[in-house]
């Protein structure tokens, strides 16, 4: 079984590829991002390297990348192209490492004219973790993404929240979501390895990502 986690979001720009450079960061793992768009103003993968300081040999190239900054299905067409599932296939990692994978978007983002970002995770078959805003609104978001995935039968790990601690919203998502928060990135001054791997010994529940 391949040892991964999918990182989702309840929006984009809501810190994905914070969270994902923060656990390859402090895990053994590796980095994937098979679907980038906007390109045009750099790409997720190159961010992650920089923000982990990680080799090559730990990211994993795009399977499609697009330069316009929009939707999987409009950046495509844009460009001529179409997104199929197909030639999207988990890598091989070596084993005792995690595989991180970051979407595009939220859920139901559309890759192309049938199907949206959870049809990928349906078809990766790794457990998804929800990066959540830790402000206001985040509690409809963050339920609504969780009905999203549940519907679609995904496996969700836990949520993370991003931003100044609200404990109101973190205890509001957890009961009536019936999820558990396994990790909260507050808001750092700068990013970069050191940051967060201490941001990960203090604020995430490290047993959730034991391989």
């Amino acid at each position: 079984m391949q040892n991964g986690f999918f990182i989702t979001g309840t929006d984009t720009n809501v810190g994905k590829t914070v969270l994902s450079a923060l656990l390859c960061a402090s895990l053994p793992a590796r980095y994937w991002k098979p679907i980038q768009t906007g390109s045009i103003e750099g790409t997720d993968c190159r961010q992650v390297r920089e923000w982990a300081a990680l080799d090559e040999s730990q990211t994993i190239p795009e399977v499609y990348v697009f330069d316009d900054p929009v939707s999987p299905h409009l950046a495509a067409r844009r460009a001529g192209a179409s997104i199929s599932l197909e030639p999207i296939k988990l890598p091989n990692n070596p084993s005792g490492t995690t595989l991180i994978v970051e979407g595009a978007g939220g859920v139901l983002v559309p890759i192309n004219d049938a199907q949206s970002m959870i049809d990928l995770m349906r078809h990766l078959a790794l457990p998804v973790i929800i990066a959540s805003r830790s402000t206001l609104g985040t509690i409809n978001h963050t339920l609504l993404t969780l009905q999203s995935l549940r519907s679609a039968h995904v496996e969700v790990k836990g949520v993370v929240a991003i931003g100044p601690p609200d404990a109101e919203n973190e205890n509001a998502i957890e009961r009536y979501g019936n999820v558990e928060l396994i990790g909260r990135i507050p808001i750092l001054k700068e990013i970069n390895r050191e940051s967060l791997r201490s941001a990960f010994q203090q604020h995430f529940r490290q047993s959730a990502f034991a391989v």
